[in-house]
This record gives C-alpha cells, sequence and structure tokens, in this order.
C-alpha cells in the first residue's frame, strides 16, 4: 500500500510554492503510479482528494482497476474546490489571496468527529493548504465511468451536505457499491482495520 503526499503538505510542506495547483495534485498521484510501475490499482482518495483521485482516472484509466471516495468530493467537469468548500473554509482562501499567501492555515478539527484519544496526533500532523489546488477547474471526460469496481464510503458521524448527497444519488447506480462507517470524518485514523477490510472487498 502506497500513501502519496501531495506537494505543499505534510512532508512535502517545504515544497510550497504559487505554482501548486489541482494538476499538480493529479501529477503527484499519477507519477507514483507509473514510476513505481503499478498496475491494476485501487485508487482511494480521501475528503478534497477526491478531486485529485478524479483526475488521475483522467490520466491513465487502463492503470486504475477501482476508485474508492472515501468521504470525498466527487465532482463533475469544470468545478473546482473553491466553490464546494465549507464557509469557513472559502473566507481563508479568500484572506490568504488578498494578503498574497500561497497558502491557508490547516482548517478547523472541531467538526470532523475525531476520536478523542486521536485528536492530538491529529493536530500535530497539520500543515497549511496550498490555495491554488482550491482555486483550480477540474477537467473531466467521463473516464470515472469505465472504472470496472467503483466505491463510496460515508462516514455517518460526520454531517456532511455534499458527502451525503453523493451517497443518497449513487444508490440508484449499479455500477457502485456504498458502504457505511460509523466513525467521523477521519475513516482512516479511527477505524483503520474496517477501513482495510472495505478496501480489500472493493479490490
Amino acid at each position: 500500500m502506497l500513501t502519496p503526499t501531495l506537494t505543499g503538505c505534510g512532508e512535502r510542506s517545504h515544497l510550497m510554492s504559487a505554482d501548486i495547483n489541482l494538476d499538480t495534485h493529479i501529477t503527484d498521484v499519477v507519477n507514483v503510479i507509473k514510476w513505481e510501475e503499478l498496475s491494476r490499482v485501487v485508487l482511494c482518495g480521501h475528503s478534497s482528494g477526491g478531486w485529485a483521485i478524479s483526475g488521475v482516472v483522467e490520466k491513465i484509466p487502463a492503470l486504475i482497476d477501482s476508485i474508492v471516495y472515501l468521504d470525498a468530493f466527487l465532482p463533475k467537469d469544470g468545478q473546482r474546490p473553491f466553490d464546494m468548500q465549507s464557509p469557513g473554509s472559502q473566507e481563508a482562501v479568500l484572506a490568504a489571496k488578498e494578503a498574497g499567501e500561497i497558502s491557508r492555515p490547516p482548517g478547523s478539527k472541531d467538526r470532523y468527529n475525531i476520536d478523542p484519544r486521536n485528536r492530538a496526533w491529529v493536530d500535530s500532523l497539520a500543515t497549511p493548504q496550498p490555495i491554488g489546488s482550491s482555486l483550480q477547474p477540474i477537467h473531466l471526460t467521463g473516464a470515472l465511468e469505465r472504472v470496472p469496481k467503483k466505491a463510496y464510503i460515508r462516514a455517518i458521524a460526520y454531517p456532511h451536505p455534499y458527502f451525503s448527497a453523493y451517497y443518497e444519488v449513487l444508490k440508484n447506480d449499479p455500477s457502485w457499491r456504498r458502504f457505511e462507517v460509523d466513525c467521523g470524518h477521519l475513516v482512516m485514523v479511527d477505524k483503520p482495520e474496517e477501513l482495510t477490510g472495505i478496501l480489500i472487498d472493493v479490490a
């Protein structure tokens, strides 16, 4: 299992740049798959990672066997992350742009309903987010629909209007599988064993 970090975040925070956009983050993941010579990939994106994986499958569709949206955005062509962010995140992006900054502080994690036992650890790892990746519209041609196996995982203890709407709509699409996990937004932190089981099942 590989867990790519997007440019400007986490251990790649030293690469923060005004040049980072959504294409940068898509390329981050595409290059891991290419240079690791992977195939029949189970591609999983969490939260805003839904934007990146939607772009990845456009670039290398033949290498993706399964795609999993983990409590994630499921964008349509022409949408941009900023337009679907929370009001607080939008304000932070606009404030950074107005000030000539290239990143915004990590968003408040209070709303994520994180297990209290994991909260301090999550807080210690949070880094600023590049604003450029929020402002670029995504270009999609429908490659996602040709992925053989598709799944959406909903963290039911985290209220989110978009994620709930995706989950509801997909129940009418037989090409998708749906899963619920009883925890907050950070499923991979609070319920790693359950998430692993789902990913193996989807694969």
